[in-house]
């Protein structure tokens, strides 16, 4: 049994090189020296409010974590999403390009099935030439019923639909002409925008059941553990991918991620006092919309806080989250994405307990 940190009290900079040898290298390296940091933009906000200050609270937010040296910010999508909005990734990440210094950014995630390749591609090339060879590809299948309707697509085609629109961009990235044709695309061009990194931006898959974790492996791309199992689902999903890098004879990229909830605090009661109405309100949406039936069996959103925190969200004080974060990089992650700023959390708070996370939590991995 792996040594247990401090759980959640339940009483009251790596710049990406334009080489991709040299970058895996070079992320090996520093990956082994120490756990890098990473933040989840909170990109929801009410339906109808202006998003103009939450838009003004994100580049403050980059603007500070930039100064903190976390290593990436991340911005996720979905569509349709009432009574939330949610800024969509591509245009407001080349906007905080301009705020993110030797900081990555990318997409965590985009749902790939819902895209077109082509557009894709060049929308990932373009924001890769924007950051300067600094942005990740996170994406996923995507799992809302309502999203691939309004697209008129299919549930049942995601995972074809993801694997093609993989490899077909992989090409677009890398070759002088494709020609493609798959059961989703055909193609037959020559491209004309590439990335700035060789051959390409790391790619990560978020995978949220063992299936997706083996899929990950077998396409030589970055596993980017959901931030909702269990650590212990964790630990198993964790020895499964070992596993499949193993038999598909596939090299261990240079990060291994994974996301949790996170708030950080002077004490532990006020973190959970803070957290608590939040991140409930949160998982209530989120087994309304059946994210928990992607997970594996037995692994669900249970109503009461306590059960639903424990060994699943980082709460605490600097000292707890640091003790907590620990299990994670003795499992073998070695980049750990916080995502502290949700729906009913205001600005103020968030942008509070993002300096404290950096200022007394990250240095005790340094």
């Amino acid at each position: 049994m792996r040594r247990l940190g401090v759980r959640v009290p339940l009483s009251p900079p790596l710049r990406a090189l334009v080489s991709s040898s040299d970058r895996t290298a070079a992320q090996a390296t520093h990956c082994d020296a120490f756990m890098r940091f990473g933040l989840f933009l909170g990109t929801e906000y009410p339906a109808r409010r202006s998003m103009v200050a939450r838009v003004d609270s994100l580049i403050e937010q980059v603007r500070l974590a930039r100064d903190l040296r976390f290593d990436c910010a991340l911005a996720g999508q979905h569509y349709l999403s009432y009574p939330v909005q949610i800024l969509q990734p591509t245009p407001l990440l080349g906007r905080l390009a301009a705020e993110a210094g030797d900081m990555r950014l990318g997409t965590g995630i985009v749902l790939l099935p819902l895209q077109h390749p082509v557009d894709m591609a060049e929308q990932v090339a373009t924001l890769d030439q924007i950051t300067g060879g600094r942005f990740i590809f996170g994406t996923g299948l995507g799992y809302e019923r309502e999203e691939f309707e309004a697209f008129g697509l299919e549930v049942s085609d995601r995972v074809g639909r993801f694997e093609e629109s993989l490899a077909l961009m992989k090409r677009l990235w890398t070759e002088d002409e494709v020609h493609f044709e798959g059961e989703h695309f055909t193609l037959h061009t020559r491209p004309s925008s590439w990335p700035l990194q060789k051959p390409y931006p790391p790619v990560w898959i978020a995978a949220n059941g063992h299936g997706p974790v083996r899929r990950a492996a077998r396409l030589g791309d970055v596993w980017f553990a959901n931030p909702h199992a269990r650590f212990s689902t964790l630990a198993e999903q964790m020895d499964i991918y070992e596993a499949a890098l193993a038999e598909y004879g596939t090299d261990r990229p240079g990060d291994v991620v994974v996301s949790r909830e996170v708030f950080v605090a002077e004490s532990s009661a006020e973190a959970v006092r803070v957290a608590r109405p939040a991140l409930h309100e949160r998982y209530r949406v989120y087994s309304v919309q059946g994210q928990d039936e992607q997970l594996p069996p037995g692994d669900r959103f249970e109503s009461e806080f306590d059960a639903l925190a424990a060994d699943r969200f980082v709460l605490g004080d600097p000292q707890q989250c640091i003790e907590e974060i620990r299990r994670y990089e003795e499992l073998g992650f070695n980049l750990f994405i916080i995502d502290y700023h949700w729906l009913d959390l205001d600005d103020a708070t968030a942008l509070n307990t993002l300096r404290l996370f950096g200022e007394r939590v990250m240095p005790a991995f340094r």
